[in-house]
């Protein structure tokens, strides 16, 4: 394991000094023009490494350092793509690595793709080498891929995975956007409200107090409100944003919060719903794709359980497992964890009695993933008066509360 390692930290530190060169020339075999890359240290060192594959350099430029990024989900959904179809065309695995790992805009996408390859070259299987990354492929990715080379069928299972990666990012995203737009009206009114509680108030509480009136008692409060923003508002917005790391990362550790996390997010009066699709949508389209690449039930819903996105699905998976362990049907466990609506739980009845299970599951899925479709386009009209009229309200209150002693002036006059 550190033998391991220690490969993997030399790979990496190697292709940090490396730079990528772009190159046109002439092949010396077959006097043909030839474009492509070459990493290397140095121009010279390029050169010396083209004049070795018996090409004449006529240009050679270097290309632009390209920045590290966070490896997300969605980097790993388009390499899986675009790795299944490079290998349906018929490119050995070797190869097909190398050209979408060094095409990479992301610098770590390609140094971890790397790794990966490094470890194959030196005789691991594809699955061992992906599974020493848990942070990119996690255990339905690996059981996948290990079902491939087994079988014989990694380019088709490749292209299950890539579908399959590419659906579950694409309403992840949906939900994602359904919960994200509202939060931000929610986060650009407090901002509003406290600019004009520590700047814009206090300047009309200077005229007021010139003019000696009695105010009003909502103009009052505002005043009021205003004094304590301003003694206390930069305390108010440290404590607010370092209670919202704290929440964070108390979140990150602990998963008795997780838990209730989740289970208040199901229950939500109008994004529980679009949530719970987006899940099972999720979870039916995980056990279809293991099921159909021939993994037993029993590992599919281990894998399914990790891949669930939701802890009180993930803890209810674990009890169907535990069910079907015991030689029960998967639709009475399903059943019994009063998760799963009644047209589910059909559909996976249809598809076990039949033998087309991977099928209906799949069915499923497309139906929930069309419903969150429809539910998040409809939310997200709905949701934009909402917000603007709650918005609206609350700054036309804290206008009219600054005023009206103006207009009490105007009456008495």
């Amino acid at each position: 394991m550190a033998k391991a390692e220690n490969q993997s930290n030399w790979l990496e530190t190697l292709l940090d000094n490396k730079k990528r060169f772009q190159f046109e020339g002439k092949s010396l075999q077959n006097d043909t023009i030839i474009r492509g890359e070459v990493e290397a240290k140095s121009e010279a060192e390029a050169r010396e490494k083209l004049a070795r594959r018996q090409i004449r350099v006529s240009q050679i430029t270097k290309m632009k350092k390209r920045k590290s990024k966070k490896i997300t989900q969605g980097d790993i959904a388009v390499f899986t793509r675009q790795l299944s179809t490079m290998m349906k065309a018929g490119l050995p695995l070797m190869q097909a690595f190398d050209i979408v790992a060094k095409g990479h805009d992301n610098a770590s996408m390609t140094k971890m793709l790397m790794v990966v390859r490094n470890d194959v070259e030196q005789g691991n299987s594809l699955a061992s080498a992906f599974a020493k990354h848990p942070k990119y492929f996690d255990s339905f990715y690996v059981n996948l891929v290990d079902a491939g080379e087994t079988g014989g069928v990694l380019e088709t299972l490749l292209d299950k995975l890539a579908t399959y990666k590419e659906k579950t990012e694409s309403i992840k995203k949906k939900v994602k956007s359904a919960l994200t737009y509202p939060a931000s009206i929610v986060v650009v009114a407090i901002v509003l409200i406290l600019i004009m509680m520590m700047y814009v108030l206090p300047e009309f509480g200077k005229i007021y107090e010139g003019m000696g009136a009695e105010l009003p008692a909502l103009t009052q409060f505002m005043m009021d409100a205003s004094d304590f923003f301003v003694s206390f508002g930069w305390i108010v917005i440290i404590f607010l944003v370092g209670g919202l790391i704290g929440f964070i990362q108390w979140h990150k550790r602990s998963r008795s919060l997780q838990r209730r996390v989740d289970a208040w997010l199901l229950e939500l009066p109008i994004f529980g719903p679009i949530v719970r699709k987006a899940t099972i949508a999720r979870w039916s389209r995980t056990t279809a794709t293991l099921f159909a690449a021939g993994v037993p039930m029993v590992e599919t819903l281990d894998s399914v359980a990790g891949a669930s996105g939701n802890i009180i699905y993930e803890e209810a998976t674990h009890e169907i497992r535990s069910k079907v362990n015991q030689g029960i049907s998967l639709t009475s466990g399903m059943q019994a964890t009063n998760l799963f609506p009644n047209m589910v739980l059909q559909m996976a009845s249809i598809g076990e009695e039949s033998g087309s299970l991977d099928d209906m599951l799949n069915k499923t899925a497309e139906f929930y993933e069309e419903e969150v479709d429809m539910a998040v386009a409809s939310l997200s009209s709905l949701m934009e008066p909402i917000i603007m009229v709650v918005l609206g309200s609350i700054v036309g209150v804290i206008l009219v509360a600054m005023y009206l002693p103006l207009f009490n002036i105007g009456n008495v006059m």
